[in-house]
């Protein structure tokens, strides 16, 4: 009995140190972010702010357009972290600075937070967002003949989960999506009473019917899983069980492992400012060479 008593309050410390990392790592990402988008330049691009494309507060998104586009003008939409619970897409100018300079538009979104809001909400803000994308493209100046999705951490799992659901949705670029770039994304883990975002999911829900995992299917999308060599909040494991069961399907999936990067700092090291450090942007832009060309 004793021995019980001990380990749960080891099993507890554990979880509480865990937490305390966390947060401690989102509130450095926080202050960071801040300073990181005052310096992110201005030219090359243009944008603009606060795109309904949804009756809600949040359903809203920033497009940065690119000046030089690539042929076929490809668009990504990109899909911020925080485990479901925080984050805004004007913390993330930089990702739409750093892409739209590649030649790509770049639409930085919002999404429905929890607690208020639990899955599947976020997937159904995302497939709003993509649908308005493609309803209002020739409005708005782009294309979404060619589509990039990308995430970081919960916004990985998003992009994902679009694809991999139990109900398939009805999005109207889905053919058109070319490649899929996961940042440090849980793809396969078990939500139940999590520290971090047990407030995300249904409790009564397991999480077997709800990670994109069981949910694979086979299609033409390039996926590429990006790994923080240094990642402590989210296990390598997600990444390489995702990508078993995606090449089981046949699917194209690649496992990109990024040195020198946690769970935080792999999302920022895409930054003009520091990307030369770093191989993140480098590795995806490499990515979505292969998989523009081979479209």
């Amino acid at each position: 009995m004793f021995n019980n008593v001990e380990h749960w309050f080891k099993q507890l410390n554990k979880t509480l140190e865990q937490a305390k990392r966390i947060y401690e790592e989102f509130r450095l990402y926080d202050l960071g972010s801040y300073a990181l988008n005052r310096l992110t330049p201005r030219q090359g691009y243009t944008v603009q702010s606060n795109i309904a494309y949804g009756l809600r507060a949040r359903h809203r998104l920033d497009l940065y357009r690119t000046i030089t586009p690539r042929p076929q003008r490809p668009l990504m939409v990109f899909v911020h972290g925080g485990a479901w619970s925080r984050g805004d897409k004007q913390d993330y100018r930089f990702v739409g600075e750093a892409f739209a300079k590649e030649g790509f538009d770049v639409a930085v979104m919002n999404y429905q937070l929890a607690p208020q809001h639990i899955f599947p909400t976020y997937i159904d803000d995302l497939t709003l967002a993509l649908n308005y994308l493609t309803q209002q493209q020739h409005k708005l100046g782009i294309s979404t003949a060619q589509v990039v999705l990308m995430g970081h951490s919960a916004g990985a799992f998003n992009v994902m989960s679009l694809l991999y659901h139990p109900q398939p949705y009805a999005l109207s670029c889905k053919d058109h999506i070319r490649a899929i770039i996961g940042l440090a994304g849980p793809y396969h883990f078990d939500y139940k009473d999590d520290p971090l975002c047990a407030d995300a999911f249904d409790q009564e829900v397991p999480y077997q019917d709800v990670m994109p995992y069981y949910f694979v299917e086979p299609n033409s999308v390039k996926h590429y899983l990006l790994v923080a060599e240094k990642d402590q909040i989210v296990g390598a494991s997600n990444a390489t069980d995702f990508d078993h069961v995606l090449k089981k399907y046949g699917n194209h999936s690649e496992i990109i492992v990024i040195p020198k990067t946690g769970h935080v700092s792999v999302m920022a090291s895409v930054s003009s400012l520091f990307s030369r450090f770093f191989a993140t942007k480098r590795q995806i832009m490499r990515a979505l060479d292969q998989a523009l060309k081979d479209a």
